[in-house]
């Protein structure tokens, strides 16, 4: 079957694994997922991955997951679309959303590249509200 969103997809794949309590997840590669990825290890909601390109056409990403070391529960609460491929959902700098007041991250495609909300409103530029993380 064959994916009509893959960002959905990738968030979806990371969501399950860690309800299931897997140390590691592995995704299909592309160029954005590649952007996503090195967002959420900066900002510190995954452990680390590595980008596998020998296998399949684009590769693959292997993310390895955290875990609060007390609780086990998974750092990542909630990982969810903003923008679908049915609707998409683009904001001037001045509208990006604040997601819990500051303590999560909105993940925006500019035209500067792919970038937390943070970074676009320093920067100036609006876009693409991909996900959102905290």
């Amino acid at each position: 079957m064959a994916v009509t969103d893959p960002i959905a997809d990738y968030l979806t794949r990371i969501r399950n694994a860690q309800q299931a309590g897997h140390r590691i997840v592995e995704i299909p590669a592309s160029k954005m997922k590649r952007a996503i990825t090195e967002i959420l290890y900066d900002q510190g909601y995954i452990l680390k991955y590595m980008f596998d390109n020998e296998a399949g056409k684009q590769g693959i990403i292997k993310i390895a997951l955290k875990y609060d070391m007390n609780t086990k529960k998974p750092v990542i609460q909630k990982l969810g679309r903003i923008s679908k491929s049915g609707l998409r959902k683009y904001a001037p700098v001045n509208e990006i959303p604040r997601i819990i007041n500051g303590l999560g991250i909105a993940i925006v495609s500019t035209s500067k590249g792919v970038m937390t909300d943070k970074q676009a409103k320093s920067q100036n530029v609006g876009g693409e509200l991909i996900c959102y993380v905290y």
